[in-house]
């Protein structure tokens, strides 16, 4: 019924629980999830999750905030992305909040992102923070709109969720859109066409209401589903199938993976 679009099930305080995790993910009904890959070092235990459970994919990347290491290369990450469990290249983009100074090598990484999935034909999961102008020109400038992708835990404005979504991209929204002070994006969920509209946990992070501030896990995308629904004035049925055919129609290769 539900998909968790984007979690982090390789890192400790999911992987230590495995067994756990895919039990609570059957109860609630999630039935499959993207494990999305943050740097190339984990990436193996990414990839292992992937080849464990038919139902869970992955992708590869590496994720803005991870500074002073070697840096991927298009080559690198194109050959990576041949695998047929992996789905996606990311998680990629800006974070402009966390980092500050010169970061024009995040800029550079986010271009090799992008050129990587132009060549693999697969698309994108982007992370913006603090940085929509330079990441929709970047994305602009590079053509990401020729695989399209996902503006993963969608935080920004309805502005630029048009302008992501007029690059053939889809808008995922996480736990973040639960919390009782999240006016802008409630509204930003009420507006996104349910045919661009994806759904994640982000997990370990930003645990949903009413399990905020504990350890996320993928069951748990069903409370950002009903919050969704609350906020349309549409069934959780709708939400699930909707947002569902959404992460198949995007990650197409998922169906034969």
């Amino acid at each position: 019924m539900f998909v968790d679009s984007h979690c982090h099930l390789d890192l400790p305080e999911l992987a230590e629980r495995e067994t756990e995790i895919l039990a609570h993910m059957q109860e609630a009904q999630v039935t499959h999830a993207l494990c999305v890959s943050v740097n190339l070092e984990r990436y193996p235990r990414v990839l292992a999750w992937a080849e464990r459970y038919p139902h869970i994919y992955a992708s590869v990347g590496v994720h803005p905030d991870y500074e002073h290491i070697a840096e991927p290369d298009v080559a690198g990450l194109t050959a990576l992305a041949t695998n047929p469990r992996v789905v996606a290249i990311g998680e990629t983009g800006l974070d402009y909040f966390r980092l500050t100074g010169d970061l024009e090598w995040q800029r550079e990484r986010f271009r090799t992102h992008i050129r990587a999935a132009r060549l693999a034909n697969k698309p994108l999961i982007i992370h913006t923070r603090a940085a929509a102008a330079d990441t929709l020109r970047i994305m602009q400038e590079e053509g990401a709109d020729r695989v399209g992708g996902v503006m993963h835990c969608f935080t920004e404005s309805q502005e630029v969720a048009e302008a992501a979504m007029e690059m053939n991209f889809y808008i995922s929204l996480s736990g973040i859109v639960t919390f009782k002070n999240s006016h802008d994006l409630k509204q930003v969920a009420k507006n996104i066409p349910l045919e661009r509209l994806l759904i994640e946990t982000d997990a370990p992070y930003l645990a949903p209401v009413p399990h905020r501030g504990k350890t996320n896990e993928p069951a748990w995308v069903a409370h950002v589903a009903a919050a969704v629904a609350e906020l349309r004035g549409i069934s959780l049925d709708g939400v699930g199938a909707a947002t569902t055919a959404n992460f198949f129609r995007l990650f197409e290769c998922a169906k034969s993976a």
